[in-house]
């Protein structure tokens, strides 16, 4: 979930979505915490092992750090990220702290993977 520009021509050309590791479709709520938008309600879109994407109503700052507070099959994630980028309602949140990602976002990418290989969404 992080974003490259290249070369002083047409910025919307220009914009590269390099993506290191497959996403994989997540749809349940999402709450951030903002230091300058207080609690944002939103809805996941999709996981990777370095972030997770989301549809939010507010307009959040890119490269704040925030907190996410969301559920997973494994249960409860409270967690930091940093804002990425925005593209209308749709926020990429980079994940800022590598243990959660170790013990509970690799093993549940994992499992999502298998879900939506078995039942052909990949």
């Amino acid at each position: 979930m992080k974003e490259d520009t290249q070369g002083a021509g047409n910025p919307a050309s220009d914009l590269i979505d390099c993506r290191c590791q497959p996403r994989f479709k997540l749809e349940v709520q999402i709450t951030i915490h903002s230091k300058s938008c207080g609690l944002v309600k939103g809805q996941t879109v999709d996981l990777s092992e370095s972030g997770i994407s989301a549809i939010v109503a507010l307009e959040l700052p890119v490269s704040e750090l925030v907190e996410l507070d969301f559920t997973l099959p494994f249960g409860r994630v409270m967690m930091y990220a940093v804002t990425r980028q925005r593209n209308a309602f749709r926020y990429g949140f980079q994940f800022a702290e590598s243990n959660f990602t170790e013990e509970i976002i690799r093993p549940t990418c994992r499992v999502l993977a298998m879900q939506q290989y078995v039942s052909g969404n990949i």
